[in-house]
């Protein structure tokens, strides 16, 4: 082959690679996620550390809300008023914005309840209320009656022990209501809940070893009522 040729066919090859190269780089940067943001469970431990869950909770020691809140912090993130009389929305979403500016350094509870930065924690980045909609930690209406058999949900199959939170939980614990007791519905594995899965599990012949499995999951809408 000539070798003038030869360094033409050369390069044209080494400018394809290049232009290949630099498009699969853009592509991978427009599809890397863009942060992270915590999980629905790690917000629902926050709010049961610093306030158990009460969005409108004001003691009168400067903190407000389901995050606790004082009133430069809450600024600083532009909410208006008081936290504890903002709609608890409102308020996830003042929350996330506070951690994307500064993690859950603001946060005594975050370390005792062993919450870690992300990605995108102190990454500056304002948030959309879209973007803090999962967080849905409050103003949920309690049921006004239970629900039938049939409506029960699917098992998640998760087996739940004491402090986990989750979505899941919260199900469960409204469906107690119909028992009795009287949750909030947080979401969160604590002492009260402890109560009802043991009550529940004695009540129906199950082991009584208060983690929330298959059985007493199933027991909730099917089984015996707790004594």
């Amino acid at each position: 082959m000539d070798r003038r040729w030869a360094g033409t066919v050369t390069r044209l090859v080494t400018r394809v690679l290049l232009v290949a190269v630099a498009v699969l780089g853009v592509q991978l940067a427009t599809s890397a996620p863009a942060g992270g943001d915590p999980s629905w469970s790690e917000w629902a431990k926050l709010r049961m550390c610093e306030s158990t869950n009460r969005y409108q909770v004001n003691t009168g020691n400067g903190y407000y809300g389901a995050y606790q809140f004082d009133l430069p912090t809450w600024r600083s993130v532009g909410g208006q008023g008081r936290p504890h009389q903002a709609r608890p929305a409102e308020q996830d979403y003042r929350a996330l914005y506070l951690y994307r500016m500064r993690g859950w350094q603001p946060w005594e509870c975050a370390g005792k309840v062993g919450l870690r930065n992300d990605r995108d924690a102190r990454s500056k980045r304002k948030p959309t209320y879209a973007e803090s909609a999962y967080i849905g930690g409050g103003g949920q209406a309690k049921p006004t009656a239970p629900s039938g058999p049939g409506r029960k949900p699917a098992w998640p199959g998760v087996v739940y022990a004491y402090g986990d939170c989750a979505p899941q939980l919260r199900a469960f614990q409204l469906r107690m209501n119909a028992f009795g007791y009287d949750f909030q519905g947080t979401g969160c594995y604590y002492q009260e809940t402890k109560r009802a899965v043991l009550a529940l599990q004695r009540a129906n012949g199950i082991r009584d070893s208060g983690r929330l499995g298959p059985k007493t999951w199933h027991a909730a809408w099917e089984g015996k009522a707790p004594r």
